[in-house]
Formats: structure tokens, sequence, C-alpha cells
């Protein structure tokens, strides 16, 4: 007799075990960190960077968007850390941020988009573009229309994109246009 309750008894724990927390919040929101790898030409045209960005944290207060570019040989060249209040507090009045799920949801939305095939520029600046008053360094902007790098552009709110781009001049990543 004992040996035909101890399975039964085994099968009531697991059944319990996996009810007694499978149900959730109507409000709660299943929350998983964002952490994404994609490899595209940038600093070179022949050989393939690697950019990742990470989304940290559990409460919009507490949250980090991390963006880095790795080079070809594994050397950071790029890293930015953008709080969620930053982005949280430069975007469209019109969008209805006041809970916490909302925000959350948003700062998501955020980084997962991060990688969109928009925001790969191939290449930065075509040969035929003109700096204009949106573009912090004129030098840069022409030697990426000779040099034909890629350049990649992401958001920091409503009308605040930031295009980065390989100055192979100052072997550095810097800020070619920052615009609408």
């Amino acid at each position: 007799m004992k040996r035909k309750s101890i399975p039964l008894l085994l099968l009531a724990i697991i059944f319990f075990a996996c009810n007694s927390n499978g149900k959730k919040e109507a409000n709660a929101i299943e929350f998983k960190n964002v952490n994404q790898r994609l490899a595209k030409s940038f600093s070179d045209l022949k050989r393939l960077d690697t950019f990742k960005i990470e989304l940290t944290g559990r409460k919009p207060e507490e949250m980090v968007l991390n963006f880095t570019i790795k080079n070809a040989d594994g050397k950071e060249i790029y890293n930015t850390k953008i709080k969620g209040t930053e982005l949280l507090g430069s975007t469209d009045p019109n969008v209805d941020l006041s809970k916490e799920k909302d925000q959350i949801i948003f700062l998501k939305t955020i980084a997962d988009d991060f990688f969109s095939d928009d925001n790969f520029l191939e290449p930065a600046v075509m040969p035929e573009d003109k700096a204009d008053n949106y573009t912090p360094d004129k030098a840069l902007y022409e030697e990426l229309k000779k040099s034909g790098l890629n350049g990649f552009k992401y958001r920091l709110g409503k009308e605040n994109n930031i295009y980065i781009a390989w100055s192979e001049k100052e072997q550095k990543v810097k800020i070619y246009y920052n615009c609408c």
C-alpha cells in the first residue's frame, strides 16, 4: 500500500507546485531583460562588427539600455548607457506612460526595435548628400562620403536621433548627424 501512495503523493506535489505560481496577476507583465547581438559591417567594409544591446533593470527608474559595438578583433569601439528615465522623459507627450506597466512595455519596445533594418545606414552618407545644420562634424561627414563606411542611428527621444559612424582618420566612432 505504501508503494502505491508515494507516486500519487509525488504527483500531487508536482501538480500543486506547478499550479500555485501558474496563475499570474492580470496586470502583471512578464519581465525578461533584452539582450541582443548582431554582426554588421561598420568600421570596416570587409569585416563584421558586433552590435550588442542590453536592457537591464526591473523598474523604469532602474532600467538602463547599454549599447556597445566591438570591431572584428573584439575591441570595444563604442559604448553608451541610456537611462530608462531619459528615454521616457523625451517621448511624445500624446503617449500615455502614466502607468509603470506601460513605461516598461515602452522601454522594452525601444530595445527590441533597436536593431531594426532602418537603423543600419549603408552607406552612412551618400556621395550626393550635403551637410546641414544638424551635422556637428562637417569634416567627418565629408570623410564618410569618401570612405563609404556604414552608419547606425538610434533614438534618444521623440525628435532626437543620433547617427554614428567610424572615423578612419580619428580611429573612433563619432556622431556625424543629430536630428529629428
